[in-house]
């Protein structure tokens, strides 16, 4: 399988060329997307999901309480489906939490302070409470709990890795796309939990159907669980996997069910979010990148990637846009980084999807 028929393959597995039905099936078939940039997650599952949907109807989603936005590998937040946020914090919680040690010592998290800032959070939300960040660290501080500097972010990120709480309603904002969740307990926002047989197994099995082909070495990277594990996983779904190409001595996997062909009318040009799911998910992002472009995207040093123009899989250019107040108007903005590739009109018509899905 040469690059370009390994790229073709990721993007419909990705559902790039082939999207889901509603922003809950894209969601659940990605069960994880890379989520800092609030903004950038909700774009990386409209830019899956048939019908140009725009940004208020993925906040239906996270409303409804069929998507939830956490930290769930990597230490990284992400948005997955709420009923598989059980069984995939237990698998990648408690590597989170011992690569955290560290921080936690320097900022004087021990359980001890952790038991009695859940037991703060719970009393607050228990019922059906909504919080912001905001009003949770002043849940903390009446609590006798410290959150000043960043002790209050990892305290939230402790709890969330624990299973205790997960950011679930977006707060309206007036005229402006909307930046910020409510923290709700787990217990009572997604209480329809599943739980696989084989939870590493099937770890495995959904990131080859939404990333592959990939093998063990990207789903490392992606999961944040060590090479060895990884390789486990890959055994463990091997009546669900099979191998279709090797690269660099590292073996690539698709689901033995392929899933939807690509759609015809697919957009050759894409513009996709910053920390976008199909670039930084694998261990050699030449793949979809050109060695020369890749200083251009990221991570750069300060951890940000751009958002991405593709064409065919490929990256082509970066482009930027603003969701801050008083700049709502602005249009994306593209910087082609391989005119050859790519036609003006092409990137207009995925930049103009975009400012569809803000609403603009």
């Amino acid at each position: 399988m040469d690059a370009a028929a390994l790229r073709r393959e990721r993007l419909r597995s990705h559902r790039l060329s082939a999207p889901a039905a509603s922003v809950a099936d894209a969601a659940s078939h990605m069960l994880a997307v890379q989520a800092q940039e609030f903004w950038g997650g909700r774009w990386a599952l409209a830019a899956r999901t048939r019908g140009a949907p725009a940004l208020s109807d993925v906040d239906a989603a996270f409303d409804r309480g069929e998507i939830v936005r956490t930290w769930t590998m990597r230490g990284t937040i992400h948005i997955v489906p709420a009923r598989d946020l059980g069984w995939v914090l237990a698998v990648t919680g408690p590597r989170q939490r011992q690569q955290a040690a560290g921080v936690h010592r320097s900022e004087g998290i021990d359980d001890a302070e952790a038991l009695r800032a859940e037991r703060a959070v719970r009393a607050a939300l228990r019922g059906g409470g909504r919080l912001t960040r905001a009003e949770i660290f002043a849940v903390l501080e009446a609590a006798g709990v410290s959150t000043a500097g960043q002790r209050g972010y990892h305290l939230l990120v402790v709890l969330s890795t624990r299973l205790v709480i997960c950011q679930g309603p977006v707060v309206a904002r007036e005229g402006l796309p909307t930046r910020e969740q409510r923290f709700v307990l787990v217990e009572e926002w997604a209480p329809d939990q599943v739980a696989p047989a084989e939870p590493l197994a099937e770890f495995f099995r959904r990131f080859v159907a939404s990333h592959g082909p990939a093998g063990p070495r990207d789903f490392t990277w992606w999961s944040g669980l060590p090479l060895g594990v990884a390789r486990r996983a890959a055994d463990a779904a091997a009546e669900d996997v099979e191998v279709v190409a090797e690269r660099a001595g590292e073996r690539l996997y698709l689901n033995r069910s392929r899933g939807p062909r690509r759609l015809l009318s697919a957009p050759r040009v894409l513009a996709l979010p910053p920390f976008e799911e199909s670039y930084i998910s694998y261990a050699d992002r030449t793949v979809a990148c050109p060695a020369p472009l890749l200083g251009e995207v990221g991570p750069a040093k300060n951890g940000i990637v751009k958002p991405i123009l593709v064409a065919e899989g490929e990256v082509v250019g970066v482009w930027s846009t603003s969701v801050a107040a008083g700049r709502q108007a602005r249009l994306p903005v593209a910087h082609v980084l391989a005119p050859d590739r790519v036609e003006a009109p092409e990137v207009d018509a995925a930049l103009a999807r975009f400012s569809h899905f803000l609403g603009r």
